[in-house]
């Protein structure tokens, strides 16, 4: 079970720099509803995020992103943080369609109610495609792998940005891998327009 709480928590937290004139100056606030079925478990938690991105020339960015979530369950409160920090590279494929890739550090700290904590760090991989629909619309989606030393795990996630205005996107997402999934709902500032 704390192997997949740990990948909940690194597929929701972790830093997607999800792409005409794709901004990658930007910076996030979300919510995410998680959920962990592993076979002998079955939990719901909650989750918030802040991340953020920096474009360093025409192609490569820097990102990085913090969370923390809590599921509970017959009194035990399990907490979970994560802290994602990586580079990123990206290249448009036609004007409204960018790839997108990128390599991360990752750390999850857990801590299970009167039994401690315990924490891993690895590293993550992810590729995907970000897509401007309309002026208003950018559809995302990409696979991610992380490793943490003994343990690694795939990831698929899905996403819709609504420009609010022209420094401002409102989103919704989902992301699931085999244990675990998690829907959310984000805010996400530009600061490079």
């Amino acid at each position: 079970m704390l192997r997949s709480v740990l990948f909940t928590a690194l597929i929701v937290f972790s830093a997607s720099a999800a792409a005409q004139g794709f901004d990658y100056n930007y910076f996030s606030v979300g919510y995410e509803r998680l959920n962990l079925d592993d076979g002998f478990v079955d939990v719901d938690g909650d989750g918030f995020g802040l991340s953020g991105s920096y474009s360093l020339n025409e192609s490569f960015f820097v990102f990085g992103g913090y969370g923390m979530g809590e599921f509970k369950e017959q009194g035990v409160t399990v907490d979970v943080d994560t802290l994602s920090a990586g580079i990123g590279w990206h290249t448009p494929l036609s004007e409204q369609l960018d790839f997108v890739t990128g390599l991360s550090y990752e750390y999850v700290d857990l801590g299970v109610t009167g039994l401690g904590s315990s924490d891993e760090s690895g590293y993550g991989l992810g590729v995907g495609l970000r897509y401007q629909a309309s002026d208003a619309i950018e559809l995302n989606g990409g696979i991610s792998y992380v490793d943490l030393g003994d343990s690694d795990d795939t990831s698929f996630g899905l996403g819709l940005l609504y420009g609010v205005t022209e420094n401002i996107d409102i989103g919704v997402s989902g992301d699931w891998a085999d244990d675990t999934s998690a829907y959310g709902l984000s805010g996400r500032f530009y600061f490079g327009k």
